[in-house]
């Protein structure tokens, strides 16, 4: 890919080079220390990040580490939730074990998930993010939750266009080791990332080159990179269901993807909805997003509308009167 990107300058690719270079040998805070585990199912557990008023159980992606929710100090969009009158609970779904090779999207949802939830005393809020959203929906379709806010969450999965050839012929390529290894690994998927906008992944390393070495902006950068090239594997079976079952069959955009034997209809969900969607979205397109509820458009990144200069002002505020604005189950 760098090749490719910087064939008629090499000056580009230096630059590049020396940019991956000063990420690797940039010094790394400690990672933060996890919240205590009110509850666990099998590898997964609920993570309590304090607060009062209404509990939201925040469902991540199963990519990457649900810490983007709570990067770094000043930068965390669950301690700050916690200020302001809600209760954020995160689901951290663990490491797949060696027996877990058919536990696809769906039984996440019907097995770590579900459970989780019911452990609660009173039905909560659900806050999906990224793949996260799609399984939260599956989740207040089958049980009963206080609201359900959607970040960047895809479900009409035929909204990715073109792009969906790209991803298509990566999963044919990592297809046969994954099946035999029983697990789909993170560099599998981050590489499908940077299919999606090459020029951007490859300026971000020239840009990281001219930054001061321990600068706010550099640690922030060094933060977020670390994260998205972290992450647990995909067990095979899910790995196979998000490439064969959702970008290229779009069995949740055309009815046709249940849980626990019920066809997930989001429209058809009982619970207040709220979609916040990012006309910017290279990973999650708007085209990809539900129309069942009501929508918010934000011009962010999928990542930036977390962790981003202009994530408070662009997602927090609005999540958090939102869901301050619901009404607590007795």
């Amino acid at each position: 890919m760098l090749r490719s990107e910087t064939a008629a300058s090499p000056e580009r690719r230096a630059a590049a080079l020396a940019g991956l270079r000063a990420f690797q040998q940039a010094e790394r805070a400690p990672h933060r220390a996890p919240k205590p585990a009110i509850a666990t199912v099998g590898r997964a557990s609920l993570r309590d990040y304090g607060g009062t008023g209404q509990a939201v159980v925040f469902v991540p992606s199963l990519i990457n580490p649900p810490h983007v929710l709570d990067l770094s100090r000043g930068n965390s969009l669950l301690r700050w939730l916690a200020r302001q009158g809600v209760r954020p609970l995160l689901v951290d779904w663990g490491t797949p074990g060696p027996g877990e090779r058919d536990m696809d999207v769906a039984g996440h949802v019907e097995q770590l998930l579900l459970p989780l939830l019911r452990t609660l005393r009173r039905p909560p809020a659900l806050a999906g993010y990224c793949l996260g959203g799609t399984m939260a929906m599956a989740a207040a379709s089958l049980t009963e939750t206080a609201g359900l806010a959607l970040i960047a969450a895809p479900w009409h999965f035929g909204g990715y266009g073109d792009s969906l050839t790209a991803m298509s012929d990566l999963w044919d390529a990592a297809f046969e080791p994954c099946e035999k290894l029983g697990l789909v690994p993170m560099e599998v998927l981050q590489s499908g990332f940077w299919q999606l906008d090459p020029r951007r992944t490859i300026a971000k390393f020239e840009r990281f080159a001219q930054l001061s070495p321990g600068s706010a902006q550099a640690r922030s950068f060094v933060a977020l990179e670390d994260w998205a090239n972290e992450g647990a594997p995909l067990t095979f079976a899910a790995g196979r269901q998000l490439f064969d079952d959702f970008l290229v069959a779009d069995l949740p955009g055309r009815g046709n993807w249940g849980v626990g034997g019920k066809i997930i209809r989001p429209e058809a969900i009982e619970t207040p909805i709220m979609s916040f969607v990012s006309t910017t979205d290279r990973i999650v397109p708007a085209a990809t997003s539900t129309t069942a509820g009501v929508q918010a458009q934000l011009s962010l990144g999928h990542v930036g509308m977390i962790v981003g200069a202009r994530a408070r002002a662009g997602l927090w505020q609005k999540l958090a009167d939102w869901l301050t604005g619901l009404p607590v189950p007795r």
